[in-house]
């Protein structure tokens, strides 16, 4: 809902600014990009548009962007002014290479050409070539799309076409992908660029104020399985709608006109530019005819200047297209000189390129086309006039073209005349394959045996050329620093690479990566002694201990449990103590004999059994006389006190006995019946529905306990009778009586003894049982399936959680996919209490996404679990903050993805740590879908040594997944089981507050407020107005849903007669016993097969259909009435917010206190500081005006007076020695207890319906002051009336955080189909509520609908990709015998292993690795910052050739820590700002109120010129992979010559014998082995330009991921200063040079729930590469050994670690740490010996830059 005001306020920017009248096209659009679009754009986020945004639900690209962005492709040649060329089947191939990019990742859209917004193709304004080639192929591109079956493709003229506004409602698209237009540039575009630009920019206006958000369809990156563009959210206000200025809606008639004027050119031949649906392209047989007619086409229009013998080529050449193949029509472009190629692109081809256009547009054809083809058909003919054209093209050919020129009159003559126009072709090297460098390593070696690529000598001859293609290094490539002293750490690369050289330095991974102090190895590993601590640092981390230990009791205790049950910690004994008792002699136990024994008992035994017996009976006669008693004290009792009465009995253990809880319920039936009939309206329905609805709840509580007695029993048949329910006597009558005790009350009468009816006929149900229950006894079911006693579980599971049980025993890997709520959290534990009692080795690891759910779980693990390891620790926590307990000796860690990963992959911990695993489980398994992250859980499931657990509530298409996931814990040797199980415990019942209804009454206090009225329930099915045509598979019915939902479809007559009575409940159930939620399913499952036949054929614009007036049956009448643009309008900000309190104080009167979610940060806070606001203001209102308060406050002065006295007396009587009472008396009155200013209950929601005190709050507020940083006094004042902010990042994913509502504040991009039944679940858990609430507040109806009927998406992931112990070298070898490397991949095995070999020789280029696989040098930074790749890489690349010690080498520190951290923003952490926001108008703006720079100044050449360099050898080198693979497997990659898509075949159509055409055609064309046939078309060989250009155009069969390929060419491309598109945004600088927050979201555009996340990240880079830096100094200045240990005993990194110091440092602490470190430095000040006064530069340059950071972020949370 943006309470921060992130978001300009764009609608009243434009209400404020007004461009002047006389603005010019270009006045205009700069008008409208600095008042709207870059605001707007500034508001837009970079997202995944299917993981992250949209999911499963539908949305529309535009087709013409969908164009523009094919036909603008630099590889493309067609419509360039500098190449006549028109290679149709290249557009055609990079079309469906889009589109298929968008289908693989399981993308749902349809694809809308809007007439309006064809100007950006057609390009009016440019060339008559330019122009005439882009509308031909706009029109053949736009049939091909209507020929695919997968796509579908409509046309509308604008957004006001009333086709295309049924298609909104029909379809119900999410969002638009369409282009902008761009920036407009000087020389750029023509003369009507400007005209093109706007009339795109007032488009995408009229989109956004429609309603739709957009996201740009150019700069789209499709990256792995994701979908990443910028989102444009609409802001549709109720308020006021927005109109634009009229001189600008002007200024846009007037360029869409001249773009109109200008689409024809000069010639006239189409006669519309209006594209349309026609029928299918005729076939071959018909090619003849349409050449015909665009040859009288030509003709017509072209007049005098006809250029006969140009035109018969261009027939000759389409008729053999058809037999020509795509690799002969692979033509590179024949050299011609000027006088021809003028010709051709100034007049014939244009007026050709509109003949064929004009057939197409009157007749429906089609035509292939081939430019390169004609030139090399015109070339040959004119060099060959002596054949004739039958032996030159063959018979059928040339009989089809002499036929065509009969009928058009047309004399085909010699063409040896234009012979002289040709020139001769340039020769062209074939690229040689790499060489690779020597590599063995004998884990690797037997599995890239199978792969054979060339290996360079042992010596590498200098190369006499940088380009040369013999596989050698150049020395730009392989240079270190250009300063000698450099070459200690960072060495020469000019020495052999085959060898590890003297300068090269081992890298050993044995220091913590974020602290460099810290050592992850003990000495004997090679890391530092741990260092003795003061005694000012022993007393502080006692206290952090202490203070943490105590933080995480007290959230063990509250957050654990059931109903207020606290769990109890289970103590297992060690195995190894448990080992010891056995070797002692056993204790002799009696036990209590079972069962029936045919024996005589002993007289011990006799004994012992009438002893037993004597105190069953004394118990029972105590348990008798307790409840006799309970009962006398209740008759006194009456309403609200007897009622808490109960509640208070139901806590007493007591209770839990049998026979006192059945005579406890049967007593309360009875009250409730006298309360029934002295009622005021006792016969009414509400009267009835109530007390029928309590009565029965007790009932069935008293069958549940199973015990009984003849009165309980006669009592509870009596109820039965009377309420309606006789057929359920049998069922629900205990049968068999356990004891023959009378009732210690009289049970009401309610039969008549001699004729056995009622007596009070008012209470008898008035409907069938049946209906009853469907319509009130819903959410009281039984909800149990199949369950059973398990001894290994304290609860009856059900039958998949018997399986899932099984499963873990058995030691089975497990995927288990069950919604929120059912039951499937103790999977976890259940493993971990396996491995705890089943050695004191094991180690399960427990994976959680964030670090909130890392802290509770390790909260409840404390409750459950405790273990005596003998100094070691049972738990243990370790995240990129901080740790707890060791996470190397412990057996249960609970860890981040990316910390196990890295565990993982370390070598030392492959030996000793990472054998003892024994589970892993991976909660909340779905985020491997997600943008950021998902391909580090696929590593650990790729590397993990052990089966793992995946858990989740939300994964689409789970089958998908799973094929994958069991693929890969079966070629590691475990078993896999999946487990689905789809049914919630409770159901969620969905509410809509209805904002567009004023409150009655205005906000007074919570004592004296009545509830609004206005949380309407919806109905899941009467929001069916949407597009769906099937029903998610999660979208369940409550039982009162089905019965409703068959009520509409009897009165609706919606189904056959003979179906509904099926359906009848009265007919479809049993009455003899109470329905059960499986009952219910059952009966939904029916309802809904009968449903989806009318759902699939739903009209939503046709209110006379069956399912229309069925839908209207369903809706609230309120809602009904509400106008559909209020009620799909998304609400202002002050709407928002006054409605905030009637919402949650309405939730507060039902008894619904509600868990708020909003998807932004900032503004759950903005959110909390509202509602404090209010309720202060309310509350100093109250306080002023009330007597009451008034009359308080009097009565406590006067208390303080008085107590004033008392102490003066007791003084004196101290002194006195006398009045020993008055000195002791004291004061039991409430003033004593009373604090003034603390907030009233009646504006508080603080103690409401919970156990928790005020001291305790008290407590836990000066525990949070003590703190540093503290919480803010806003925060600690919302605590302090029951208000607390969380944002929806973590509470979503799986935090244990049970409420009874879940509330939906606001529409975000965010809030997706995932992301919204993960939040949705936190209300209604199991334990907790038998239904849960989700209310919808200020989100438009529409969007409602959308996340309602929302499809998850299915998973997908990547994978990017140890030491030799065991366990490493099976990872490594589990991965080979993968079919399938990665999840979502095609990648086989065999493209794998080369692919390997040549990223392995990228290492060893790198100076990375040596010969033998270890690692050398700077591998920390590389391995360390993996997860930033290829920026690691170049960070590497830029430290060994010595451009950051020429930064840091400057004489001004402060300017060389400046420039270092330009240098690193452009490395890491990078944003880009969308192009509207690069403009200099804009920025220029921005930049006068900020002390931000905004945009990020240029990469240093020096490091662009190195990176360059070093991307021509990464190209190289991948370039070698692609040719050496494609080369060694042609036949396994099958034809070229399909299309990705549509599947269509290119081959041709092979001639009986081929024509001399045909054979020359062959002859020079390219013959290419790693590019695509298709882009070979344009005149591409082998050599590629970049790493996009190779991993964009391969060849089919050839998979090539250019993001796991460490290309550097996304950092060298230059920036919007050097004249690209886009800019980054220079936050990172910024923040280091000023430290403002604000400054950064006021103008950097960073929102400030982001601000932390992304500055932490940045700032543990830095520590990174500090860390890394120091290690090499050290390691150089004492010199290194080679060799490690091979006998390692000792556990590495033992201690209890670190505490994040924002959570446990006091201010003690924090004052005695500022003063120890005024004595501290961050690194030695002085030169360590033996290294290089340049290198000890860079790494003074590096520790200052990184401490000014620091200090800058830590001021920021501080």
């Amino acid at each position: 809902m943006d309470f921060e005001e992130f978001e300009v306020d764009i609608e009243r920017a434009i209400e404020d600014s007004k461009p002047s009248k006389s603005s010019t096209v270009a006045d205009t659009l700069k008008w409208i990009d600095s008042t709207w679009y870059a605001p707007a754009s500034r508001n837009a986020r970079w997202m995944d548009l299917i993981g992250d945004y949209a999911g499963a639900e539908p949305f529309v690209i535009d087709g013409h962007s969908l164009l523009q962005v094919v036909l603008d492709d630099h590889l493309l040649a067609l419509a360039k002014d500098d190449d006549p060329s028109f290679q149709i089947i290249h557009a055609i191939y990079s079309l469906e290479r889009i589109l298929k990019n968008f289908q693989s990742r399981s993308a749902n859209f349809d694809i809308v050409f809007f007439d309006i917004n064809r100007h950006l193709v057609l390009r009016a304004g440019e060339s008559e070539f330019t122009v005439a080639s882009r509308a031909l192929a706009r029109r053949l591109l736009y049939k091909h799309l209507q020929s695919l079956d997968s796509v579908n493709t409509l046309t509308f003229a604008s957004l006001s076409d009333k086709k295309w506004v049924d298609y909104r409602v029909r379809a119900k698209p999410m969002f638009v992908m369409v282009n902008d237009g761009g920036t407009l540039k000087k020389g750029v575009g023509g003369q009507f660029a400007a005209h093109q630009i706007l009339a795109q920019r007032l488009f995408i206006f009229d989109l956004l104020a429609s309603g739709l958000a957009m996201a740009p369809l150019q700069g789209t990156d499709f990256k792995d399985t994701k979908i990443l563009s910028f989102v444009f959210e609409s802001k549709l206000r109720l308020s006021r709608q927005v109109h634009l200025p009229k001189v600008v809606l002007s200024a846009g008639v007037v360029a869409r006109d001249i773009l109109t004027a200008h689409d024809q050119g000069p010639f006239d031949q189409v006669r519309s530019c209006i594209l349309s649906a026609t029928s299918a392209s005729p076939s071959f047989l018909d090619l003849r005819a349409t050449l015909r007619d665009v040859g009288l086409s030509y003709l017509s229009a072209s007049k005098s200047d006809t250029q006969p013998s140009l035109l018969a080529v261009f027939i000759i050449h389409v008729l053999l297209l058809k037999s020509v193949s795509v690799q002969d029509r692979a033509q590179r472009l024949v050299s011609i000189k000027p006088d021809l190629f003028i010709s051709l692109v100034k007049s014939f081809l244009p007026r050709i390129f509109r003949a064929i256009e004009a057939v197409i547009v009157v007749n429906g054809a089609s035509l292939d086309i081939d430019i390169r083809v004609f030139l090399c058909v015109l070339r040959y003919l004119s060099e060959h006039p002596a054949e004739s054209l039958t032996e030159i093209l063959g018979p059928h050919v040339a009989k089809d073209a002499e036929d065509i020129f009969s009928e058009l009159k047309l004399q085909y003559s010699d063409l040896s005349c234009l012979s002289v126009s040709f020139l001769p072709d340039y020769l062209y090297e074939t690229p040689i394959p790499l060489k690779l460098l020597p590599f063995s390593n004998p884990v690797f070696d037997e599995e890239l045996s199978v792969v054979h690529i060339a290996t360079e000598g042992i010596t590498l001859p200098k190369p006499t050329e940088p380009t040369s293609s013999s596989g050698e290094e150049s020395d730009e490539w392989d240079d270190s620093s250009t300063s000698d002293e450099s070459a200690d750490v960072l060495p020469s690369a000019r020495s052999s690479q085959n060898k590890t050289s003297r300068e090269d330095t081992l890298f050993c991974d044995t220091q913590h990566w974020h602290n460099h102090r810290m050592s992850i190895l003990p000495k004997h590993l090679g890391g530092d002694a741990t260092a003795p601590m003061t005694e000012w640092q022993r007393n502080r981390k006692l206290r952090s201990d202490q203070r943490f230990m105590k933080t995480l009791h007290d959230q063990a205790s509250t957050l654990t449990g059931a109903l207020g049950a606290v769990l109890e910690q289970m103590k297992i004994p060690s195995v190894a103590s448990l080992a010891n008792q056995r070797s002692a002699k056993p204790k002799v136990v009696h036990a209590r004999p079972s069962g029936k024994s045919t024996g005589k008992l002993s007289k011990a035994d006799a004994i012992r059994e009438q002893n037993i017996a004597k105190k069953e009976s004394k118990q029972a006669s105590e348990s008798a006389a307790w409840i006799a008693s309970r009962i006398q004290e209740m008759e006194s009792l009456d309403g609200t006190g007897l009622q808490k009465f109960l509640q208070t009995l139901a806590r007493n253990p007591r209770t839990k006995e049998a026979s006192v809880g059945a005579e406890l319920r049967v007593y309360h039936m009875h009250r409730l019946l006298r309360e029934w009939i002295y009622s005021a309206n006792p016969d009414s329905s509400a009267s009835r529905d109530k007390y029928s609805l309590l009565l029965m709840r007790l009932i069935k509580d008293v069958w549940e306990i199973g015990f009984s007695t003849k009165d309980i029993a006669n009592a509870i048949t009596s109820v039965l009778i009377t309420l309606g329910f006789s057929d359920y006597i049998d069922s629900l009558v205990v049968s068999d009586l356990t004891d023959d005790r009378a009732l210690s009350f009289r049970f009401i009468k309610l039969v008549k003894s001699k004729t056995k009816t009622t007596i009070y006929e008012f209470m008898q149900v008035k409907e069938h049982p049946i209906v009853w229950q469907l319509r009130l006894f819903g959410e009281f079911m039984d909800r149990s399936m199949d369950s059973k006693a398990d001894a290994r579980v304290t609860f009856k599971p059900d039958a998949w959680q018997r399986e899932v049980l099984d499963a873990v025993d058995q030691n089975m890997s497990l995927l288990v996919v069950a919604p929120t709520s059912a039951g499937k959290t103790f999977i976890s534990y259940y493993a971990m209490e396996k491995i705890l009692r089943g050695s004191d080795d094991g180690i399960l690891i427990y994976i959680a996404p964030t670090k909130a759910l890392v802290a509770q779980v390790a909260a409840e693990i404390y409750a459950r679990f405790s273990k005596d390891l003998n100094g070691r620790s049972c738990w243990a926590i370790h995240t990129r903050d901080f740790r707890v307990h060791d996470p190397q000796n412990c057996q249960i860690l609970v860890t981040f993805p990316e910390i196990l990963a890295t565990m993982l992959l370390s070598p030392p911990l492959a030996k000793m740590w990472t054998p003892r695993l024994k589970y892993v489980v991976l909660d909340e398994i779905h985020t491997i879908g997600q943008q950021e992250g998902g391909a580090v859980w696929e590593q650990i499931l790729l590397l993990s040594p052990c089966p793992i657990i995946g858990l989740s509530a939300t994964v689409g298409a789970p089958e998908k997944f799973n094929e994958w996931l069991e693929s890969v814990q079966t070629a590691g040797g475990f078993q896999h089981k999946f487990v689905h199980y789809p049914h919630r415990y409770s159901h969620l019942r969905k509410f809509y507050y209805n904002i567009h209804e004023k409150p009655r009454d205005v906000f007074q206090g919570l004592s004296m407020y009545k509830t609004t009225e206005r949380m309407r329930f919806l109905h899941p099915l009467s929001m069916l107005s949407s597009s769906a045509r099937s029903l998610p598979s999660d979208l369940t019915l409550e039982a009162v849903d089905t019965l409703n939902l068959y009520r509409a479809l009897s009165t609706c007559t919606a189904l056959q007669p003979s179906v509904l009575v099926a359906l009848d409940p009265v007919v479809f159930f049993s009455s003899s016993k109470l329905l059960q939620q499986k009952d219910v399913i059952r009966y939904e499952e029916a309802l809904k097969q009968h449903f989806a036949p009318l759902l699939s054929s739903f009209d939503p614009q046709d209110s006379g259909t069956p399912l229309s007036r069925v839908i209207t049956q369903l809706q609230d009448d309120i809602l009904s009435r509400v106008p559909d643009r209020a009620l799909n309008s998304q609400p202002d900000r002050v709407v928002s917010g006054g409605n905030l309190i009637h919402l949650v104080a309405d939730l507060h009167v039902q008894g619904d206190l509600p868990g708020i979610f909003s998807f932004d940060r900032s503004d759950c806070e903005h959110m909390a500081r509202f509602l404090n606001r209010i309720l202060k203001i309310k509350e100093d209102e109250w306080r002023k005006n009330s007597p009451e308060w008034k009359r308080k406050m009097a009565q406590y002065e006067a208390f303080l007076q008085a107590r004033k006295e008392q102490e003066r007396k007791v003084a004196r009587a101290s002194k006195h020695k006398d009045d020993e009472e008055d000195r002791g008396a004291d004061t039991s009155e409430w003033q004593a207890s009373f604090r003034p200013h603390d907030p009233l209950p009646d504006f508080s929601f603080a103690g409401q319906c919970t156990s928790y005190t005020a001291s305790e709050l008290d407590e836990d507020i000066a525990d949070l002051m003590k703190r540093k940083p503290s919480p803010p006094d806003w925060a600690l004042n919302c605590l302090k009336r029951g208000i607390a902010v969380h944002h929806t990042g973590t509470l979503a994913l799986g935090i244990n955080a049970p409420v009874k509502t879940s509330i939906f504040c606001g529409d975000s991009p965010f809030l997706t189909a995932l992301m919204y039944r993960q939040c949705a679940g936190r209300a209604g858990r199991r334990g907790y509520d038998t239904l849960g609430k989700v209310v919808f507040y200020c989100l438009p109806m529409s969007r409602v609908q959308r996340l309602v009927f929302s499809k998850l998406p299915s998973l997908s992931a990547s994978f990017p990709g140890s030491g030799y112990s065991t366990t490493a070298v099976a990872a490594v070898k589990r991965l080979f015998r993968l079919p399938q490397v990665s999840f979502g991949s095609e990648e086989g095995k065999y493209q794998l292993l080369h692919h390997l070999c040549f990223s392995i020789d990228y290492l060893r280029r790198a100076r990375l690795l040596d010969e033998q696989g270890r690692p050398l040098n700077l591998f920390g930074i590389a391995s360390h910052l993996y997860y930033t790749e290829p920026s690691n890489f170049a960070l590497v690349a830029l430290l060994r050739s010595g451009v950051i010690h020429k930064i840091c080498a400057q004489p001004n520190l402060r300017l060389a820590k400046r420039n270092f951290i330009l240098l690193m923003a452009h490395l890491f952490g990078r944003r880009y700002l969308p192009s509207a926001c690069t403009k200099e108008e804009y920025i220029t703006q921005v930049v006068k109120e900020s002390p931000s720079m905004v945009l990020l100044p240029p990469l240093p050449e020096a490091a662009r010129d190195v990176l360059i360099e070093h991307e021509r050898e990464i190209l190289r080198i991948f370039t070698g992979y692609a040719l050496t693979y494609g080369a060694q497997h042609q036949k396994d990659l099958g034809p070229d010559y399909i299309l990705p898509l549509s599947k269509q075949n290119i081959s041709g159509t092979a001639e009986d014998k081929p024509s001399p055409i045909h054979e020359h055609l062959h002859r020079i064309s390219i013959r290419v082995v790693a590019r695509s046939l298709f882009v070979a078309n344009s005149g591409h060989d082998d050599h590629f330009n970049s790493v996009h250009d190779l991993a964009q155009t391969a060849r089919r069969g050839l998979t090539l991921n250019e993001h796991t390929i460490p290309s550097f060419e996304g950092i060298t491309e230059g920036t919007n200063q050097q004249g690209r598109d886009h800019a980054l945004n220079a936050y990172l600088l910024d923040f280091y040079m000023h430290g403002q927050v604000a400054a950064l979201a006021a103008a950097n555009g960073v929102r400030r729930g982001d601000v932390w996340f992304l500055l932490q990240d940045f700032c543990l880079t830095l520590m990174t590469v500090r860390g890394v830096l120091e290690q090499l100094l050290q390691k150089r200045s004492v010199g290194e050994k080679d060799v490690m240990p091979e006998d390692v005993d000792e556990e590495v990194d033992s201690g209890y670690a670190t505490l994040d110091p924002v959570q446990w440092e006091d201010e003690e602490a924090a004052s005695g740490r500022q003063e120890e470190g005024k004595l501290e430095s961050t690194h030695d000040p002085e030169k360590p010996q033996g290294v290089s006064v340049a290198d000890w530069r860079v790494f003074e340059v590096v520790s200052g830059a990184l401490e000014e950071f620091n200090e800058k972020f830590r001021a920021m949370w501080a």
